[in-house]
């Protein structure tokens, strides 16, 4: 056992000064022990087939983090702390906006999983990802933003309540998301105010769960509403009834486990579940769930309007070993939790909704806790309600979430009345009432004037309903499609859900193969291509689609066509051409909103404010949440003298959201503290032709930029290269190549455009200066993210050839050999390219791992990679991936010893989803070592290195899944004691072996592979040679029948961290398995 003192977080008293009605808020940081993420890779990660949560894992501009500080550190964190008379909420914007801690100080309890160090395990989008208190996910899953921060301001009100306001533009689309917790003086709730804006110029969708974690043991049971009669798995690719599972569920047969315990096949209690696991509720009309902690008595409910917040999830890694390693991974001592989730215009994972342009979804969340009620029958804002039998009676419990006075209870059984009190209910205090067992029950709480409860136990809020939600199925090949409008629908599905593996082009391109003019379908192609920069194909394919909607009437039933038009036009300067567009647009309500506004946007940029200000009048009158018309508007107010309107809108606005940046800095406020921000905020100004304050706002950026945490994307050469253009564009020629040349002298690292906008001016500037590396560079990257390879490959090309300096060099020739592979197939050159880049940078680990890979898919022998990676053992220990490879290397070299002990000197830090690299490579070690032991006649040791690989040191970061094969281990510990003289005990173990025919590879349980051969051995060792054979014509017959079945990533695959850069088809890798188990089972009949 460590000697390290155990961390404990410790809370500050509120300053007297602080409180206001009954309710404190106040900004106070607080030192934490934390393992802070290492610096990020400096080379863009181009994770084009990871599946992450169900949806694309692609993270670029994102920098990409890979390793975890092993040692913690005290760090001092920034906190927003609220307090009243139940409650005690902290909450660290740096760290996402996420509630950190909430303690329900009725019970001396932590509501919600505290944490007491900040340690990250490689769970999240971009790498880091922390457990505890509630995170909240947007616009994917697990927040892209997750370890990156917000900006923060403190609301009060009259009646003391307050709100602390989180705010940020997502790194992905550049929305707008917002959050405050709020807290009043009457109440033990703990609200969420969510606000949630598309600052785009296009539709998007997205996520919102807010992920609540709840510390548990053998005493937890989470609960849902009565109705809930089935959950479903991740994009329900599984449906099972709840809470006793009427069928298989990730593997596990919950029915079979009942023999001993008869609550064991409940998925409600923590300890049943022995594998991760995700359950969601379905077709639920009541508004709340929650946890339960039997051992204290205590736990909490959630509640929200279920016509908007369906989503109610329990999520936990499992209570076997496995999950218990990746528990140790995320806290020192705190232990295990689950996720108790709760999702809003969502009720799966992924489930996309939608967010038009200029939209805003405002909505309310609430925790509150309960005490001594057990499991919640009823919940709403105000009240929680459980019923409960004790020896033949009932009891009711109730537990106020605010004060309530004057509260009448009474209780029937449907006819006759059971009990009645009248009480004065306060939170943190629980009332009972006993009455005897009956078949019916009802509760109905009223105080004057209304009704605040109306319960019968057992009876659905919607009688006679039943689930209508059914196990998903995967869209058949677009030419297997049998209409036009359903292959429309399965093309929207994918581009909705962002689908990691199947691309919705395909089903598009099929449409206009059957019918070349359908105008959906060139809808579809033109946003994609305008997405991607081809702004000349995109008006090409709208303008058709456009065309065919009005080929009878000059006015379509959709604007779309015609807005996407005009925004491409603008893009392509035809500005008349794009106003005649966006007008006509603006003519079908849905679009007129943000036709107006990209009409007003454009008027500006020509000058004539005076119309600008009708247009954007127009648009406040039709939504007035519209932020960003209302700072143009203020804008053009300011700049044609009106002043104090000017101002009057602007406070407005930050009435409205007080951490809106533009309207801040309209303000004369501080507007942000995220340079990405406020980029955001001077490419308003700029798109609007207010040039003055763009380079204003810019330069505040570059300031900001200075002091951008790690894992945020570097703009400072953005920052620099979008001025120059508006230098150029006021014919500044000498101001601007000032800072074109600025900018190819900064750091590469991270240096990832995002918008449009961007690349707008990375075009432009490498025309204007071709010969500087880093804009072509920086160019190069966004269009291989956006699939536009071959571009991406001249762009690299050109950076190449304009002398970069050796950093940028490095990046440029890795993504030439990275390219060179995966789009050329050219093997050569991409070896090249990696020397070249290592000739550039030699010291860096990242590169000598890829190049590894890159050397083991060009079939290099094994003997060579090793003499190429063994003079640089002091790169190897940087890294967990090179580690591995080393090991293996030197397994197929037969110097066992040594590979033990690169595994057993190491602390590894596996990926979710990604586990058993170091695993595998410490088994593989075991069974080397193992055999060597007995064929050099010490059983006994043998013996003991098998039962080391069984229960693998902590070192490794992970442990073996519940459903994992393990017939090569007890096989060889059998044989080992066998030859040991203790024949009882090596049979015992051949059964155990003989039993695993399964495994768990890829995230997936299959029922025979590689390694059901050794529970064929085992079978053999046992006698048993009848069944021996039996399981060889079953591997026989299974392994004929896979290698003619097509393969291809599963379609509802949940995470498969594909981080090897260099792709391998899965033909590829389904013939490397299946010529395996052939020559096993040629090997076994000969």
């Amino acid at each position: 056992m460590s000697s390290e003192p155990i961390s404990r977080i410790e809370l500050p008293d509120a300053p007297a000064d602080a409180w206001q009605h009954g309710v404190a808020v106040w900004s106070e940081p607080l030192v934490i022990d934390s393992y802070l993420p290492e610096k990020p890779s400096a080379y863009p990660a181009f994770l084009h087939n990871r599946v992450y949560q169900g949806s694309s894992g692609r993270v670029f501009p994102l920098p990409f983090h890979e390793r975890i500080a092993a040692v913690k550190r005290p760090h001092t964190w920034q906190a927003l702390h609220l307090e009243n008379e139940w409650l005690r909420v902290v909450i660290l914007p740096e760290l996402g906006g996420r509630v950190h801690i909430a303690y329900d100080k009725v019970a001396g309890y932590d509501l919600f999983y505290r944490n007491n160090v900040i340690k990250p395990a490689l769970v999240g989008l971009a790498g880091p990802w922390m457990s505890g208190g509630i995170e909240f996910n947007w616009p994917q899953h697990h927040r892209p933003a997750t370890f990156l921060p917000t900006d923060v301001e403190i609301e009060r009100e009259d009646d003391g309540s307050a709100t602390v306001w989180c705010s940020d533009h997502d790194p992905f689309a550049r929305m707008k998301g917002m959050h405050g917790i709020r807290l009043t003086p009457s109440s033990s709730r703990i609200e969420a105010r969510v606000r949630l804006y598309n600052r785009s110029e296009v539709p998007q969708t997205f996520l919102w769960w807010a992920n609540v974690a709840a510390a548990v043991n053998d005493d937890y049971q989470s609960f849902f509403p009565g109705d809930v009669t089935h959950v479903a798995d991740h994009a329900k690719r599984a449906v099972v009834t709840f809470p006793r599972p009427d069928a298989p569920y990730y593997g596990i047969d919950y029915a079979g486990a009942t023999e001993d315990d008869p609550e064991a096949d409940r998925l409600d209690w923590y300890r049943n579940i022995p594998v991760p696991t995700s359950y969601m509720a379905l077709d639920t009309v009541e508004d709340f769930f929650g946890g339960y902690d039997h051992g204290v008595q205590a736990g909490f409910v959630h509640v929200a309007a279920h016509e908007i917040s369906p989503g109610k999830k329990q999520w936990t890694w499992g209570d076997t070993p496995f999950g218990w390693a990746w528990d140790r991974n995320l806290t020192d001592t705190d232990g295990p939790y689950v996720e108790l989730m709760a999702g809003v215009y969502t009720d799966n994972q992924p489930d996309f909704a939608h967010l038009a342009v200029g939209e805003t979804k405002t909505f309310v969340q609430a925790w509150y806790p309960v005490h001594g009620t057990g499991p919640v029958q009823y919940a709403d804002r105000r009240l929680a309600l459980s019923v409960a039998e004790n020896e033949g009676r009932l009891w009711v419990r109730l537990c106020a979430a605010e004060i309530l006075d004057a509260v009448s209870v009474v209780i029937t059984d449907g006819t006759f009345e059971l009990g009645s009190r009248t009480l004065d209910l306060r939170p943190g205090q629980t009332c009972e009432l006993e009455v005897g067992k009956t078949a019916k029950l009802t509760v109905r709480i009223t105080r004057p004037g209304e009704t605040l409860a109306d319960f019968t136990l057992g009876e659905p809020s919607v009688p006679d309903q039943a689930p209508t939600t059914t196990r998903a199925v995967a869209p058949p090949s677009p030419a297997d499609v049998t209409s036009i409008d359903e292959l429309i629908h399965i093309a929207r599905y994918l581009d909705q859900y962002r689908h990691a593996t199947r691309s919705s082009v395909p089903y598009l391109y099929e449409v206009l193969h059957r019918e070349p003019g359908e105008s959906r379908a060139l809808l579809a192609l033109g946003a994609k291509a305008y997405e991607r920069g081809d702004y000349a194909t995109a008006a090409d394919l709208l303008r058709r689609s456009a065309d065919a909607q009005t080929r009878w009437s000059p006015t379509p039933a959709s604007g779309e066509a015609l807005y996407r038009l005009g925004l491409a036009l603008t893009r392509l300067g035809r500005d008349g051409e794009a106003a005649t567009a966006l007008a006509r647009a603006g003519w079908d309500a849905r679009f007129a909103v943000t036709a107006r506004f990209a009409l007003a946007r454009l008027r500006c940029r020509h000058g004539d404010h005076r119309r600008a200000g009708e247009l954007l009048h127009e648009v406040l009158d039709l939504d007035a949440h519209h932020l960003q018309a209302a700072d143009l508007l203020a804008t053009v107010l300011a700049e044609t003298g009106d002043q104090e309107k000017a101002r009057t809108l602007a406070r407005t606005t930050l009435e409205r959201d007080p951490l809106d940046a533009w309207a801040r800095d309209l303000a004369g406020l501080a507007p942000t503290a995220d340079a990405t921000s406020m980029l955001d905020v001077a490419l308003e100004y700029a798109a609007a032709g207010f040039d003055g304050h763009a380079i204003a706002a810019l330069n505040k950026a570059e300031t900001l930029a200075a002091t951008s945490p790690s894992g945020q994307v570097n703009v400072t050469p953005l920052v620099q290269l979008h001025r120059a253009v508006l230098h150029l564009r006021a014919g500044e020629t000498e101001l601007a190549r000032a800072d074109i040349d600025l900018a190819g002298q900064q750091d590469p690292a991270s240096a990832h455009p995002l918008r449009l906008d961007d690349i707008d001016t990375l075009r432009t500037v490498t025309a204007t200066a071709p010969e500087v590396a880093l804009p072509w560079a920086m160019l190069g990257h966004w269009y291989y993210s956006r699939d536009r390879a071959e571009d991406a490959i001249e762009a690299w090309h050109k950076a190449a050839a304009a002398h970069p300096a050796t950093e940028l060099a490095a990046i440029v020739h890795r993504n030439l050999g990275l390219s060179a592979y995966n789009v050329r197939a050219d093997v050569e050159a991409a070896v090249q390219h990696y020397e070249s880049a290592l000739q550039a940078s030699p010291d860096d680990a990242k590169l000598w791992f890829e190049r590894d890979q890159l050397a083991a898919r060009a079939g290099e022998n094994s003997a060579d990679r090793l003499a190429r990676l063994e003079p640089r053992r002091d790169l190897v220990a940087e890294r967990d991936d090179l580690t591995v490879s080393l090991t293996h290397l030197l397994l197929d070299e037969g110097r066992v010893d040594e590979a033990r002990t690169l595994l057993t000197e190491r602390h590894f830090q596996p990926w979710e989803g990604g586990e058993g690299l170091a695993l595998g490579a410490w088994e593989r070690s075991s069974v080397r070592m193992a055999q060597r032991l007995l064929a050099d006649g010490q059983p006994r040791e043998a013996a003991a290195v098998v039962r080391k690989a069984l229960q693998p040191p902590a070192g490794l970061g992970e442990d073996r899944h519940h459903l994992a094969n393990t017939a090569e281990l007890y096989l060889l510990l059998g044989d080992a004691l066998a030859a040991d003289a203790d024949p009882i005990a090596a049979q015992r173990c051949w059964e155990i072996a003989a039993r695993s025919t399964g495994d768990f590879v890829d995230m997936a349980a299959t029922a025979f592979n590689r390694n059901t051969v050794h529970a064929v051995r085992a079978l053999a060792c046992l006698g048993r040679e009848d069944e021996a054979e039996n399981l060889v014509k079953a591997l026989a017959q299974w392994v004929e029948e896979y290698a003619v079945t097509p393969v291809e990533v599963d379609f509802f695959a949940t995470s498969l961290p594909s981080m090897l850069l260099f792709v391998e088809s899965p033909e590829t890798a389904r013939n490397r398995e299946v010529s395996i188990v052939r020559d096993q089972i040629r090997g076994w009949q000969s």
